[in-house]
């Protein structure tokens, strides 16, 4: 009796053993086409729900632990790839950004010269400003004027006594004119009446 409590025992605990087995073979069987098709994190979930742990060791077949490997290395590899790439873009844009960081001061530069510029004009190899320099030609312009003013007015002036003088010029000619021709006529009467006296006195 005991016998056969011990074969049929034997039995079962087999039966226990081979199914677990199959199963596990199984379900290692379709955890490659799992392997080929999920992504990383699907694939360990996978495993780890369809393998049994038999004292604190796991039971993972050599060939899907080889693939298991091979696609964590290729991910490790894409991921260093997308790493490497994000690096790259990233240069780029730093670099595009500091262009267009050169470019925007290089324009503001360029438009602080040019409003220099528009607001200033160049005066005696000097850039002035606008103001100064309108103030400064306005004072120019007003000095002129003063200075043409009393030119002008130093002019009539000296016109006025250049008339003056030729006028008394004029009078003065005048004048010793009428004096040489009463000097003369007297001188000629003078001298007939002397030749008139000379020839009475031969006479007599």
């Amino acid at each position: 009796m005991k016998r056969t409590l011990r074969k049929h025992a034997t039995a079962i605990l087999f039966t226990g053993l081979f199914s677990s087995f199959f199963l596990i073979a199984g379900a290692q069987s379709g955890a490659l086409a799992v392997l080929d098709s999920a992504l990383l994190e699907s694939q360990l979930d996978y495993i780890h729900e369809n393998t049994r742990v038999y004292n604190d060791f796991r039971a993972i077949r050599e060939d899907i632990f080889l693939k298991m490997k091979g696609n964590v290395i290729d991910t490790l590899m894409a991921e260093k790839l997308l790493v490497e790439q994000l690096n790259s873009r990233l240069s780029e844009r730093n670099f595009l950004i500091e262009t267009l960081n050169t470019d925007l001061t290089r324009t503001k530069n360029e438009r602080d010269e040019a409003i220099k510029n528009k607001n200033s004009l160049s005066f005696l190899g000097m850039n002035l400003n606008k103001a100064l320099y309108n103030s400064i030609m306005w004072f120019i312009i007003l000095g002129l004027a003063v200075l043409a003013a009393i030119m002008l007015v130093l002019f009539k002036r000296s016109h006025s006594v250049t008339s003056q003088c030729k006028n008394q010029l004029e009078s003065t000619q005048d004048e010793f004119d009428e004096y040489r021709k009463n000097a003369r006529e007297k001188y000629e009467k003078l001298v007939v009446s002397h030749h008139h006296e000379i020839m009475k006195l031969k006479n007599g």
